[in-house]
């Protein structure tokens, strides 16, 4: 029987300047929640990582604070704004993380992301750029690399998706908790490719620890989609972290099937989760299915869930399909 964290404990000690806030002590050390996952009659371990218990709701302050970290480091920050693109949640993370050390942020945002995350926004004073709704995060990335170019005295920007920080606060927090919280025996790891700095860190360091863990990303399966934070790689700007390579097998998923898994578990399992954790679970299933009866005793599987639906609330066509 593994041990399930249900509180935070056996914190990583800081690794951030020793003026750093206290809150910034807060994030990581999320739960593993048990997921009852059967698939044709059979019911494998299954965890999802809990990445809404950060105190900024999501698995972005993990690399936000690793981003400001290095940015105090250099000297550039409080000096100047931190400026980067985001879908929503690593602009939260920043202003949240910021407004404690008393550092400015400037985000670009999608013109579409949900009111609850520009209403996180304007709450915690970040200054707002939104962008082309229709050019997703690419469109956000190329008006922050505009404004860096144009005003570097005053901005710095943090460029999560090419920002080698990013990468390590997954080396250095997720894997490592995944790998103490499953007592090592992990298998397999399903993660979404937003910046994909996620799958990159948490990957490298279970592949340093047992080289036969699969590590499996998600993306959408066409460019035009629903699954917020996540890229479709083949027609996107693809972020420089990104390493192929580093993923055993990529997933594809489409919108409607992460709609019908995040509607499953909110009614038959009392979680709601972000649409990125639906793809993310659809592909846990496409996994198992492949796996023999053996391997599917075997298996310890994690599956990382970045945010919770509430930040969704504001998008009811959608939610309305979930009655």
């Amino acid at each position: 029987m593994l041990r399930v964290e249900t509180a935070r404990r056996e914190r990583v000690k800081p690794s951030g300047p020793a003026h750093e806030p206290p809150l910034w002590d807060l994030v990581g050390h999320t739960p593993l929640v048990p997921l009852r996952l059967s698939v044709d009659g059979h019911a494998p371990t299954v965890y999802l990582k809990a990445e809404w218990f950060n105190p900024g709701g999501s698995v972005k302050d993990r690399p936000a604070r690793e981003i400001l970290r290095a940015g105090l480091a250099l000297g550039a920050l409080p000096g100047r704004r931190l400026l980067d693109a985001s879908s929503g949640n690593t602009a939260i993370a920043y202003a949240m993380l910021g407004a404690a050390a008393a550092i400015g942020v400037t985000v670009c945002v999608p013109a579409n992301v949900t009111t609850e995350r520009l209403a996180l926004l304007e709450a915690y004073g970040a200054d707002v750029i939104e962008t082309d709704p229709l050019e997703g995060t690419d469109g956000a990335i190329i008006r922050a690399r505009q404004l860096a170019d144009r005003w570097p005295e005053r901005f710095w920007y943090a460029d999560q998706y090419g920002n080698s920080a990013n990468v390590a606060a997954h080396r250095r927090t997720t894997g490592p908790e995944i790998w103490r919280q499953t007592e090592t025996r992990i298998t397999h790891l399903i993660a979404g490719v937003g910046t994909s700095g996620t799958l990159m860190g948490v990957g490298q360091f279970l592949k340093e620890q047992e080289p036969t863990v699969r590590v499996i990303g998600v993306q959408p399966d066409a460019p035009f989609h629903g699954l917020e934070g996540l890229k479709h790689m083949a027609t996107a700007i693809v972020p420089p972290i990104f390493d192929p390579n580093a993923a055993d097998e990529m997933i594809a998923v489409t919108t409607e099937a992460a709609d019908d898994a995040v509607r499953w578990l909110a009614r038959e399992r009392g979680i709601f989760v972000g649409w990125s954790t639906g793809a993310a679970v659809v592909a846990a299933r496409q996994v198992i299915r492949g796996l023999s009866d053996a391997d599917r005793r075997d298996m310890v599987m994690v599956v990382v869930a970045p945010d919770s639906g509430q930040r969704y609330l504001s998008e009811r066509d959608r939610l309305m399909e979930m009655r």
